[in-house]
């Protein structure tokens, strides 16, 4: 027998809102219990493999099944299958928590389930995606003219920008992507520094330019691309069609190019110039960080997330390009009888790679909107002074080394062996073994890296909760771990 919710309503006095309301409050109650929980939880997931499949993996159902069941099924299913990454004590990666407003808006997205493709599919949802949009330049201080597309993430922006750069590079050639495809294209070259995000590099091979165009060139001992070196590599060939990859806030220790330098270097020569600003761009959006990025409104393109620092839920990116006719023919739909499109309002279609898409503006509308310019300096300004106090106070502890005092949110420790004669292979297993204790504990979850040559410890802190309580709380587990390891 079909349930009640699999069929239209034959019971003229039974409401939609009757009939959802059991469920919706059961889902309230299981949200609520999860996010009250996170001060008592492990902060790493705790539950075998082999027990998520054994309640997870289930036998496909020929009947229905009520999804009041469904939904408490998945809830026990799950239990302990999840890290705590909305929580303050959670500095694997980069991976902000959910603001209130920004967790409230993304549900009523899903209830809303608008097609935010066109002007016409959504009206309110393009609005919104226009004012939040308009909003991000002016906190990022990005040119007022630049167009935007909001993405699943900075994978997804760094596919949108340098789609949209390939396009202009190759059309300076005499060249039309669009028309001629890329059979034939001159080879495109790519300059960046050694300290580039996969996300980048990832982005390029998909759109056919290939690693063996791209160049990784040198940096400083501050993690910043040596300008020298960029010269000599845009003087080595007579004007090939060129990008170049530029760096706010790398992935291990917040590191920021010169942008002063670089950009109009690039420039010179005729190259494109995309911004890699995942969680490094916004540091614009705080008076006291704003230096790191002098110059930087110069480039081309910029690419950076909402799921980082703007702390919204996953997923969310933003894609950022200086002129907006070039965005838009590189990315142009072709003629469709039954697309309607505004002449009055902004379509979000000619931005993106997308055609139906989901309207994922209305979180980062709310999360601006909640914290305003003020609440957002300071949520950044909170995270870098935690990240530095976490990073420091960790590097200081009996059988600990910091390697990189944090710039922003990003700080590396690793950790020294007890063994007599302990050689750097054995630092790195060290290292590697004290993390996995520490994410064991259940008191905080990091994630491991290597940079320049060792295995470390990265600290990275974006959630809009963690308080001075959070991090005595860690660096206290942590000595308590490694004096145990030591003994």
């Amino acid at each position: 027998m079909l349930s009640r919710y699999t069929v239209p309503m034959s019971d003229p006095h039974e409401t939609l809102r009757q009939t959802l309301t059991p469920l919706l409050d059961q889902t309230v109650d299981a949200a609520l219990d999860y996010l009250s929980a996170s001060n008592t939880r492990s902060v790493a997931a705790t539950t075998p493999l082999v027990t998520l499949r054994q309640r997870l993996d289930l036998p496909l159902t020929d009947q229905p099944i009520d999804p009041e069941q469904v939904i408490d099924d998945l809830i026990t299913g799950v239990e302990g299958g999840l890290h705590d990454s909305t929580g303050p004590r959670f500095f694997g990666w980069v991976i902000g928590g959910s603001l209130p407003a920004a967790l409230a808006a993304d549900w009523l997205t899903s209830t809303w389930d608008q097609n935010a493709g066109l002007y016409a599919t959504s009206p309110a949802s393009a609005v919104v995606e226009e004012t939040a949009g308009r909003w991000l330049k002016e906190l990022l201080h990005l040119p007022a003219e630049a167009s935007f597309s909001f993405t699943t993430g900075c994978q997804m922006a760094h596919i949108n920008t340098l789609t949209v750069a390939r396009h202009a590079v190759l059309a300076r050639h005499g060249w039309n992507v669009p028309q001629q495809g890329l059979f034939g294209a001159p080879p495109i070259r790519v300059l960046t520094s050694t300290e580039r995000h996969e996300t980048t590099m990832r982005a390029l091979r998909f759109l056919g330019i290939g690693e063996q165009n791209i160049h990784a060139l040198p940096v400083d001992d501050a993690g910043r691309l040596i300008p020298s070196a960029l010269q000599s590599a845009l003087e080595a060939e007579p004007n090939p069609p060129t990008i170049v990859v530029l760096q706010a806030g790398d992935v291990n220790i917040g590191a920021f190019d010169d942008f002063t330098t670089l950009i109009p270097l690039a420039r010179a020569h005729h190259a494109w110039v995309h911004i890699d600003g995942a969680m490094g761009l916004w540091a614009n959006a705080t008076p006291r960080l704003q230096h790191l990025l002098l110059g930087v409104e110069q480039a081309d393109s910029w690419a950076t997330d909402g799921h980082k620092w703007l702390n919204v839920p996953y997923d969310s990116g933003y894609a950022f390009v200086a002129d907006a006719t070039i965005h838009r023919a590189a990315l142009a739909q072709g003629d469709a009888p039954y697309l309607t499109n505004s002449t009055a309002a902004r379509d979000q279609l000619p931005y993106n790679l997308e055609f139906s898409r989901r309207a994922r503006a209305y979180p980062t509308y709310a999360a601006i909107r909640q914290l305003g310019r003020s609440g957002i300096a300071d949520l950044i300004d909170r995270c870098c002074r935690h990240c530095h106090t976490l990073t420091t106070r960790i590097g200081a502890l009996p059988h600990a080394q910091l390697l990189a005092e944090p710039i922003i949110n990003q700080g590396l420790v690793r950790f020294l062996s007890p063994t007599p004669n302990a050689t750097e292979a054995d630092h790195n297993a060290f290292t590697d073994q004290t993390i996995a204790a520490i994410n064991h504990s259940g008191e905080a979850f990091f994630g491991p890296t290597t940079w320049r040559g060792k295995r470390a410890m990265r600290i990275s802190v974006s959630n809009w909760q963690t308080t001075d309580h959070d991090i005595d709380r860690v660096v206290a587990a942590i000595a308590k771990i490694l004096q145990s390891s030591a003994a």
